[in-house]
């Protein structure tokens, strides 16, 4: 006698007339899925503000939003490769490519963008690790010898150090910063292509459905770059208060403290710009459907202004979009009051790619019946671990694991001095 496994059984819950084949297949790897690349796509156009559009109070912030951009490339391809039954498929789209699939498509974005995302770090790094070298040549010890013969290693042979060869790296940043944004924005676009063009699926039909994910994408990346840099300059300026007792100490305090709360304010600047978008674009989206009333009208309106009502225009659109909104725009913004709607922000940002994959899915196909999503919390096998709290919170961890270590090689924020990597 055979035991069969449905997938989604697990985790949904049916109510009304609903055919005994639905489920809720798509659940939350699926919402962090595009939540991660948009995060990949948003951090990068906060870098290329500097590189290509020239916004010189963003310098700091730029350089530390590439590497981070890099380390979130790293984590976006993992929660599809735990939602698939046969994660190891997952690698046949680098291998087949071609553009008659949109996933197969994502393969090449995904690689292309993730060249151009190295290039930039290496032409943006490349004085650093020649110094490096050359410091390191005055030190002796096996930990001195394989740092010195990594970072010969990164400067591919490259020692020129003068003027010209400086300006030719700063002009090829410049060409990859211009080229990678185009490309960030599809690798993030697609992914609201495939929901906005699912024909069967009233609530996912919708040609804005690209353009709200990029623009919600460069809100996302941009909060978290901003509440991630926060966290870090804390933590820099806590272990500064550790030597409070003398002098310098008190300076690289006073000094963390300024730089960090003069770029949190610039750089709000350009978060509640995207905001304005974004949020403008979902409500635009939000009236066109109540307007043109398509023949599934009854069933989503049941939906969004009934099923769903807390979770999108509460948690969605109040908490996320307009109380964030409000704290920054009130004058004399503070770093904690940054970080608390930065916070906000990706939180509104999550609760949207929620509703758009769980709230897609959460009607029948009879148009007469409901499902609900209830997330596994205390996993008792492999399948509802991958596809509940725990596996969404370890996509979540392991980005910042990345660039943890990417960062002891690669330093994408001010050292303990104040003096700039």
């Amino acid at each position: 006698m055979h035991t069969w496994y449905v997938h989604g059984l697990e985790w949904t819950r049916k109510e009304l007339f609903v055919y005994p084949n639905e489920y809720i297949y798509w659940s939350i790897q699926i919402v962090m899925y595009p939540l991660m690349t948009g995060l990949v796509a948003g951090a990068f156009v906060l870098s290329s503000l500097y590189h290509v559009f020239g916004q010189k109070d963003l310098k700091d912030m730029a350089k530390f939003a590439l590497v981070f951009s890099f380390a979130l490339l790293l984590g976006a391809p993992i929660p599809l490769m735990l939602h698939l039954q046969h994660p190891l498929r997952g690698f046949f789209i680098f291998f087949t490519p071609h553009f008659t699939s949109a996933i197969s498509a994502f393969g090449i974005v995904y690689m292309t963008y993730a060249l151009i995302v190295a290039f930039e770090i290496w032409f943006v790094y490349r004085v650093f690790f020649v110094q490096q070298v050359h410091a390191l040549e005055k030190k002796e010890g096996m930990g001195a010898f394989l740092k010195r013969l990594m970072y010969r290693v990164f400067t591919l042979g490259a020692y020129d150090l003068s003027e010209k060869a400086v300006a030719k790296d700063k002009k090829v940043i410049k060409i990859l910063a211009g080229v990678g944004v185009p490309v960030a924005a599809f690798l993030h676009g697609y992914a609201g292509f495939i929901f906005g063009s699912v024909k069967a699926n009233a609530l996912w039909m919708t040609p804005l459905m690209p353009v709200i994910f990029i623009m919600s994408a460069v809100v996302s990346g941009v909060a978290l770059c901003m509440l991630t840099y926060i966290v870090i300059m804390e933590w820099k300026k806590f272990r500064a208060v550790k030597a409070r007792s003398t002098t310098p100490g008190m300076a690289r305090y006073e000094q963390l403290k300024g730089a960090e709360a003069d770029l949190i304010r610039k750089t709000s600047r350009y978060l509640i710009f995207f905001m304005i978008f974004a949020f403008s674009l979902e409500l635009l989206d939000l009236i066109f459907r109540g307007y043109t009333a398509v023949k599934n009208w009854d069933i989503l309106r049941s939906v969004i202004y009934q099923r769903d009502y807390v979770d999108i225009f509460v948690k969605q659109y109040l908490i996320g979009n307009i109380i964030p909104f409000l704290l920054l725009i009130w004058p004399r913004l503070t770093v904690r009051r940054a970080a608390f709607a930065t916070a906000l922000v990706l939180f509104g940002v999550y609760m949207m790619r929620y509703n758009v994959v769980i709230g897609g899915q959460s009607f029948s196909l009879t148009f007469a019946g409901f499902m609900d999503y209830v997330m596994p919390v205390i996993p008792h096998n492999m399948e509802t671990f991958k596809e509940g709290l725990l596996g969404a919170l370890t996509v979540a961890i392991l980005p910042f694991i990345f660039f943890y270590f990417i960062n002891k090689v690669i330093p994408a924020v001010p050292q303990s001095g104040g003096e700039k990597a």
